[in-house]
């Protein structure tokens, strides 16, 4: 076998990895400085949280530092009992992994057989066709309907083949959201046999009034599993931890595709000061919350008709305006999220940065 330049490669990968998409993070201030020429940019790339961890958080890590000769807790007990009581749930409806991303994948590997049907809507998280395909299932969409998930459609659209649906709510890279009441009658409908992954990893930046599925979803829906992160609120994002929750019969087998030690000793003494010390964390995010209000009341005034966020960033759906646009703010030092001639993404960030970010987006359009 050959490259397109002409090398042989290396090995014999499976077809399904040969052909699958690879996952696209959002580019690096530093790369847009080389390439463009300039210096200060501002990466609004990757939904972080701008703000550096609490303080006590990062006392908690610098603590367990010295003992990382040894390995950490594997199933990171600890966190996950602690997790438990703050959510109020049994210990035994909650496991821990790298970020709930690697929580997804490992569903995923624990689920779904070559042929298997992945439900999900789109556009949506980039990882779910990449997990997909990787275990050789069989990736089914649906169109969102006013860049929110279609429940009725995707209903619709579950067959017999059906595993798993993947729905991430907050929707990302749109930021909208539906209630619980919305989301308890979509999975009135759902078979037992489905799985229905209800990917929350914006959840403390949404709106009470729209519910939380802990309680209002997982002691009726057997069938539901929840997937949170400590990446955005907590700004863990560079330890990689997240946790789901759900009936033991899922977790127990999410809990058999973990990589041994995934969780690594600095991450777990993070995620549980971070769970000590969310009355903080609660009041950082209040003002995320407020920025992004303001953030979105300036887009709107430019001239642009943008839905409603419920997470840390807003999203622009600019169609075949939005390479330009992207282009334009990257040149004045703003890395944002290109969705290719489809829409924009931008991290709502500190005052300053959003300022700067709007001044370059006023200028792009």
């Amino acid at each position: 076998m050959e490259t397109e330049e002409g090398a042989a490669t290396v090995g014999r990968p499976r077809h399904a990895v040969t052909v699958m998409p690879s996952y696209k993070p959002g580019r690096d201030a530093k790369q847009a400085e080389a390439e463009h020429g300039i210096t200060n940019a501002i990466k609004l790339a990757s939904n972080e949280n701008p703000m550096e961890p609490l303080p006590e958080v990062v006392q908690a890590i610098t603590d367990v530092i010295s003992g990382v000769n040894r390995y950490a807790d594997h199933r990171a007990a600890e966190v996950r009992g602690v997790i438990a009581d703050w959510v109020g749930l049994p210990v035994s409806h909650v496991t821990v992994g790298a970020g709930s991303s690697a929580i997804l994948h490992r569903l995923t590997s624990a689920y779904v057989n070559p042929g298997d049907e992945v439900l999900y809507p789109w556009r949506s998280f980039e990882v779910y066709p990449v997990y997909t395909k990787l275990l050789d299932g069989e990736p089914v969409t649906v169109p969102l309907t006013g860049q929110t998930a279609d429940l009725h459609g995707i209903a619709g659209a579950i067959t017999e083949n059906t595993k798993l649906v993947m729905i991430a709510n907050p929707n990302n890279p749109t930021g909208t959201a539906v209630n619980t009441d919305e989301l308890a009658e979509f999975c009135a409908q759902v078979p037992d046999s489905v799985i229905v992954v209800l990917d929350e990893a914006y959840f403390e930046f949404v709106d009470d009034s729209m519910g939380n599925s802990v309680t209002d979803l997982l002691p009726r829906f057997r069938n539901v599993v929840v997937t949170r992160t400590f990446s955005k609120a907590q700004g863990l994002a560079g330890l990689r931890v997240g946790y789901a929750m759900g009936d033991p019969d899922i977790i127990s087998a999410i809990d058999k595709t973990q990589l041994p030690f995934a969780v690594n000793m600095a991450a777990q003494a993070g995620a549980i000061a971070a769970v000590k010390h969310a009355d903080k964390i609660a009041e950082r995010v209040a003002g995320i919350v407020a920025e992004r209000s303001r953030v979105t009341d300036e887009i709107r005034s430019m001239g642009l008709d943008i839905e409603d966020s419920h997470a840390n960033f807003v999203y622009l759906p600019l169609k075949e305006k939005s390479n330009e646009v992207f282009l334009g703010m990257e040149r004045q030092g703003v890395v944002t999220r290109l969705f290719d001639a489809t829409g924009v993404r931008i991290t709502i960030s500190t005052v300053e940065e959003n300022d700067r970010m709007l001044a370059a987006l006023r200028a792009s359009l």
